[in-house]
Formats: structure tokens, C-alpha cells, sequence
């Protein structure tokens, strides 16, 4: 079984399809995976505004991209068939929890029907040998406990998001073993991640944006649930996990399909307060207000994974800690904030990863 090296380097002249490459996750991918010499194909919505990280990298020149929405079954199953991938990594999805109850249509609609769409797509391109399927750590059904959830919990969701996630996976599970099982040569797996901060993150209601948005206009950081407690993790940490696991999928299939948590060790969890705290700290100014919203809609103070299996299995491991982690993150927005290109400071981010992967 490889590293996460020879894992990126395997990907050398491989024709891989990323759905959602103009969203924060997706556009991280596409560019370690163009950077690690695969062809990439993206298919997504149009990046929502030009401050987004998919834009100010110029992703759009340096793969294939094209612009389509995962609810349109026959254009996705025209791109997938033209693209003729050999891997597919699917992060298309409407994936913010406040969004899910302002819009839950557009919600359900994307990450469940998009989600069957994807399915179908995979199941009538016969040239897809690894799948990596990703939902959220909100697809488990969340007591809020101090145990981190095994792959093998209870699905649930109490919020529109998090329900559709969790029914994204049944659509999944119940696709393979009706139609791709007995597939040869093929592998798929959902991955759950969570809490995902870095450089290029512009989305509402999100800490690190918010922080940021906040510190540049010389404005407090304004916090709801200052005492809600997350195991945070750099957008690099799951990133890893996933080309690790497409790369397993390819040489050992039956070994690694079905179901991976990647997230950071359990006891390195910590309050959004505390995110707020080091963010001021590695920025250099500002001052935190806090202000609980009058009109609350439910937001889950507890969520931990246990990521037991990928240590065991798959030998991943979280490589960054929560202050390396709020330090790449923070210093990624003050030096481009600061002049620094985005992609520079993008691409050494990646390089730096892997030589701590070593």
C-alpha cells in the first residue's frame, strides 16, 4: 500500500473528472491534481463571484472546465462520456447548513437528485475504475456526544442539509450494490469530512470568512455560538485522504470501498472563540464581539469523527495540528491580502503539505 506521494504521483497523465472544482474543496483538488500532471475535467456551477478561489487561481486555463449544474442529468452524463475519466472525485453540492433552511428545495434537489444523477453518470461510463464520492460529517445522525462517529453509525439529520447528506449516502450505498458491484476492476467510496478551513474560503456564514471579512474592514468579529466546538482541519488534511483512497480504489478496490472518515485526532477539537482568538493573533489586530442571534435555527455544538479506520487501513493521518493549521490558514489570507498571488501562495501551501508527508 502506497503513500500519500506515490499516491500523487500516480495520477501522472490520468484523465480525472472533478464535480464542483469552482467550489472551495474542488478548486484545492484541481489544482494539486493539475499540479501533480493528471488531465483534469471539472464540471460545476460558475464560481460565485470573482474573489473566489477558482477565479483568482485561474483554474479555468489550466484544466478543462465545464460550466454545468449536477441537476441536469443528460448534461452531466454528456460530460462524464466525452471526458471518459478513469477517476471521479464528485464534491458538487449545496454545502452550507444556514443556506439548507433558507433554500431546503434547492438543497434537496441538488444533493439528493444530484447525487442520483451522479450515480446514473458513473454507472453508463464504462471507463470510471475509482470513485470517491464525497458527503459530510452531518450525514450521521448528531446526539452531540464526546465519542466520534464510526463509520458504521447511525445516518440522520435534523437540518435540510445534513438530512440530504445523509440520504446522498443511502443513494450511493444502494447504487453500488444494485449496479456497480459486480463492476471489474472498479472501486468506490464516500468520504466525511467536516469543519474544513484554508486559504480561498469566501463562503457566508462560515468562521474563517466571516473573520476575515471582519479584520479587513477594521470591524469585530462577530460571533453567534463563540462556545460551539468543532475539530477543525486545513482543507489539505480530507484533500489527502481522498487521493490516497482514489489511488487504493484503483489497485485494490474490494479492500477500500464503502465508507471513510477523515478528520483531525479528537482531542485536537476547539471552540469557534478559540478559532477567532488565533485568527486575531496570526492577523496581528482586531477584537471579538459576541451577539447570539435572535432568530436561532439549530446548529449542532458537538461533532467529532472517529477516523480509526483510515489511520488503521489506509495509514493516513492528520499531518498539521490545530495551531499549524489556523497558521496556514490566517497567514494564506493576510499575505493575499497583502499582494501575494493566490495561486503562489496556493501552490506552496500543496508543496509544503507533501513535504511533511514524507
Amino acid at each position: 500500500m502506497g503513500s500519500l506521494l506515490e499516491a500523487v504521483e500516480s495520477f501522472k497523465g490520468k484523465r480525472i473528472v472533478v464535480t464542483g472544482d469552482t467550489g472551495f474543496k474542488g478548486s484545492w483538488l484541481s489544482l494539486w491534481l493539475h499540479l501533480a500532471g493528471a488531465e483534469v475535467f471539472g464540471y460545476a456551477l460558475p464560481a460565485e463571484s470573482e474573489q473566489s478561489h477558482f477565479n483568482q487561481l485561474n483554474l479555468n486555463s489550466l484544466i478543462t472546465h465545464q460550466d454545468g449544474d449536477i441537476r441536469d442529468s443528460e448534461n452531466l452524463k454528456s460530460f462524464m462520456q466525452a471526458a471518459k475519466p478513469e477517476i471521479v472525485f464528485h464534491l458538487a453540492a449545496q454545502a452550507l447548513v444556514r443556506r439548507s433552511y433558507a433554500d431546503p428545495k434547492t438543497t434537496y434537489d441538488t444533493n439528493i437528485g444530484g447525487a442520483v444523477n451522479l450515480m446514473e453518470s458513473v454507472k453508463n461510463t464504462d471507463s470510471i475504475k475509482s470513485l470517491i464520492f464525497v458527503t459530510s460529517d452531518k450525514c450521521y445522525k448528531n446526539r452531540e456526544i464526546c465519542i466520534g462517529y464510526r463509520e458504521t453509525d447511525e445516518l440522520g439529520g435534523r437540518d435540510p442539509y445534513s438530512a440530504s447528506k445523509a440520504a446522498a449516502e443511502l443513494i450511493f450505498s444502494s447504487f453500488f450494490d444494485s449496479f456497480l458491484t459486480n463492476r471489474e476492476n472498479f472501486g468506490a467510496a464516500t468520504v466525511r469530512a467536516g469543519n474544513v478551513i484554508g486559504g480561498g474560503d469566501w463562503a457566508q456564514d462560515r468562521i474563517i470568512p466571516d473573520c476575515i471579512r471582519s479584520l479587513t474592514s477594521h470591524k469585530p468579529i462577530v460571533l453567534r455560538y463563540p462556545n460551539a466546538t468543532r475539530p477543525w482541519q486545513h482543507v489539505l488534511e480530507p484533500l489527502s485522504g481522498y487521493l490516497q483512497l482514489a489511488h487504493y480504489l484503483l489497485t485494490s478496490p474490494k479492500s477500500f470501498n464503502g465508507a471513510w472518515n477523515f478528520g483531525p485526532d479528537e482531542s485536537d477539537a476547539y471552540s469557534v472563540n478559540d478559532v477567532a482568538k488565533q485568527t486575531i493573533e496570526i492577523w496581528g489586530s482586531g477584537e471579538i464581539k459576541i451577539d447570539a442571534p435572535v432568530t436561532q435555527v439549530h446548529e449542532a455544538g458537538l461533532l467529532h469523527l472517529n477516523c480509526d479506520k483510515a489511520k488503521s487501513e489506509m495509514k493516513w493521518r492528520p499531518r498539521w495540528d490545530f495551531l499549524q493549521t489556523m497558521s496556514n490558514t490566517v497567514s494564506w489570507y493576510r499575505d493575499v491580502n497583502a499582494g501575494k498571488s493566490v495561486r503562489e501562495m496556493s501552490e506552496y501551501q500543496i508543496t509544503n503539505y507533501l513535504e511533511h508527508s514524507k
